[in-house]
C-alpha cells in the first residue's frame, strides 16, 4: 500500500505545477496594477515604482512566477493589500471554518443518501424508491440561497430554535457553535446528498445483479448480510471520488449559503478579495482550493485501495 500510496503521490506533483501555473498566469489578466491599488489616493511616481519592485511587477512573468513559487515553497503567499495581512494567516483563519461547515454538510449527506439510495435500489418501483427519487429532484433542484432563507424565515423567525446568521468558534462555545452550523450545514448537505443518493442507488442496482450477489444469495445467506457486506463494499465505490470531488467543493467555500447566515468563511474571503481586486488573496485561496482538490483525488484513489481488493493483487 505504500508504494501506491508513493505512486500516486509522485504522479500528482506534475498536476499541482500545472495548477500553479494556471492561477498565477491567469491572474495576471486580471485588470488594474496592484501597485496603483496599494499606493491609495496620494500615490506618486516614485512610490508606484518603489511597489512595482518590491512586488516584483517590473521584472518579466517567468521571473515573477519563480518569485512566486519560492515564496509558496516556504509559506509566503504574499500580502493582502487591503488589510497588509499575510495571506497565509487570513486563509488559516478562515478554513477552520469552512472545513467545519464542510465536514457536517457532508456527514448529513452521507447520513441522508447512503440508506436512502440502499432502500431505494433494494426495493425498487416501491413507495420507498419514488419517495426516494423524488427527495434526490428536490434537493438538485432547489437553490441553496433559497432553502437557507426559507429555514431562516421558519426555524429562526418563527419558532426561534436556532439563530438566524453569525458563527460562534467550537472553543467558545461548543454547544452555540453546533447550533449556529446546523442549518447551513443542512442547506448544503441536501444537496451533496441528493447526488450520492442517485449514484449510490444506481451503483447499488448494478451490483446487486451481478453473479457473485447472486451466489450469495444460493448459499442461503440473509438478505441483509448480502446487500451490506457484499453488494454494498463494492457499490460504494464509485461513490467515493464523487464524495471527495463533493467535499473538495465544499472547502472552496460554499459562497452563497455563507453568505446567507453570515458566516466568515472562504466564500466571504474570496468575495471580498475580487472586489477589493486583492490579487494576493485570490491566488492563495484558489491555491489552497486546488490543492485540496488533488490531496482529496489522493484520498479518495487510496479509499479505492482500501474497499476494492482486486486493487491489491494488481
Amino acid at each position: 500500500m505504500f508504494a501506491f500510496f508513493i505512486r500516486r503521490l509522485v504522479s500528482l506533483l506534475p498536476t499541482l505545477v500545472f495548477v500553479s501555473m494556471l492561477i498565477f498566469g491567469l491572474q495576471q489578466l486580471l485588470p488594474g496594477d496592484p501597485a496603483q491599488i496599494l499606493a491609495g489616493e496620494d500615490q506618486t511616481p516614485e512610490l508606484i515604482a518603489h511597489l512595482r519592485e518590491k512586488m516584483h511587477l517590473d521584472q518579466p512573468l517567468p521571473v515573477r512566477y519563480w518569485y512566486w513559487v519560492e515564496g509558496v515553497v516556504h509559506g509566503d503567499l504574499g500580502e493582502s493589500v487591503r488589510t497588509q495581512q499575510p495571506v497565509l494567516e487570513l486563509i488559516l483563519q478562515k478554513l477552520p471554518v469552512t472545513a467545519e461547515l464542510a465536514f457536517l454538510s457532508m456527514l448529513i449527506g452521507l447520513i441522508i443518501s447512503i440508506p436512502a439510495g440502499i432502500l431505494s435500489a433494494v426495493r425498487p418501483g416501491t413507495a420507498w424508491d419514488y419517495g426516494a427519487n423524488a427527495f434526490a429532484l428536490s434537493g438538485l433542484s432547489i437553490p441553496h440561497f433559497w432553502l437557507g432563507i426559507l429555514m431562516i424565515l421558519f426555524f429562526s423567525v418563527e419558532l426561534g430554535w436556532f439563530p438566524a446568521s453569525g458563527y460562534v468558534s467550537p472553543f467558545e462555545n461548543l454547544r452555540e457553535n453546533l447550533v449556529s452550523m446546523v442549518m447551513p450545514a443542512f442547506v448544503l448537505g441536501t444537496g451533496i446528498s441528493a447526488v450520492l443518493m442517485r449514484h449510490t442507488r444506481s451503483s447499488m442496482m448494478q451490483v446487486l445483479s451481478a453473479d457473485y450477489v447472486r451466489t450469495a444469495r444460493a448459499k442461503g445467506l440473509s438478505e441483509r448480510v448480502v446487500v451490506l457486506k457484499h453488494a454494498l463494499r463494492n457499490a460504494l465505490t464509485p461513490v467515493i471520488t464523487l464524495g471527495a470531488l463533493e467535499l473538495g467543493t465544499l472547502l472552496s467555500g460554499a459562497v452563497l449559503t455563507e453568505q446567507v447566515f453570515t458566516i466568515p468563511g472562504f466564500g466571504k474571503l474570496i468575495i471580498d478579495a475580487v472586489f477589493n481586486r486583492d490579487y494576493a488573496v485570490v491566488q492563495g485561496v484558489v491555491l489552497v482550493t486546488a490543492t485540496a482538490y488533488i490531496l482529496l483525488n489522493l484520498m479518495a484513489d487510496i479509499a479505492y485501495f482500501v474497499f476494492n481488493p482486486r486493487l491489491r493483487h494488481a
